[in-house]
């Protein structure tokens, strides 16, 4: 806490005073923003969550598919199987304002909905556990999306968030404690000030009923 460097006069106190009482309301709004975007940041790191543990478990059942595949397949066929894939896909990015926050919104672009449309081979000379495979990947691939979603929201919340504790630590800590006890030693000059003022007025005016009685 350290007091400005200012002239004690009464304009300065009025200016101070208006200052302080910004500072005030700026403090409440950023205290409101940092909470409300703490809530909305837990609630992502809990989706995060979730969806990283679905993702990691589709992801392993994939490739135990895919090693079953593997195993029973020629390596030439299983590659063949691959190499042409029929789906396609596009995705969109957005933005969207959370709380000052621009986040991404992805949305994501198949060029067909059929869900055959995710095998890009024959069944003929294909395993069972090839299309177990290509359908777990398809299947949690949403998720995936939706997870680089999250968690690049949370990154840009969490800097936010740093940001916004930063700024009310300086109002709450330095700003408002430094305007107040400003205004606390202006308000004492200008006291001592007045009292001066008025030892000095009533000094006077002894001299002047002093002369006045001596004249008399």
């Amino acid at each position: 806490m350290a007091r400005l460097n200012v002239n004690p006069t009464r304009m300065e106190l009025s200016k101070l005073k208006k200052k302080l009482e910004s500072a005030r309301r700026g403090h409440k709004l950023l205290k409101d923003k940092r909470d409300e975007l703490m809530r909305q940041f837990m609630n992502m790191i809990k989706e995060n969550r979730r969806l990283r543990t679905e993702v990691e478990a589709a992801i392993s059942e994939a490739n135990r598919y895919m090693a079953v595949a593997g195993s029973v397949m020629q390596r030439e066929v299983l590659e063949t199987a691959l190499m042409l894939p029929k789906q396609e896909i596009e995705l969109d990015v957005e933005e969207k304002n959370v709380m000052s926050v621009m986040i991404p919104v992805f949305n994501p672009r198949y060029r067909t909905d059929s869900e055959s449309g995710i095998y890009s081979y024959g069944t003929a000379f294909t395993s069972i556990d090839l299309d177990g495979a290509v359908a777990a990947l398809s299947s949690v691939f949403p998720k995936m999306i939706r997870l680089a979603e999250v968690e690049k929201s949370c990154q840009l919340m969490a800097d936010e968030i740093e940001k916004t504790r930063r700024r009310v630590n300086a109002l709450e800590h330095i700003m408002i404690p430094d305007y107040e006890e400003t205004i606390k030693y202006i308000t004492m000059k200008l006291s001592e000030n007045e009292r001066s003022t008025t030892t000095s007025l009533m000094k006077v005016k002894d001299m002047v009923l002093k002369q006045s009685h001596n004249f008399t």
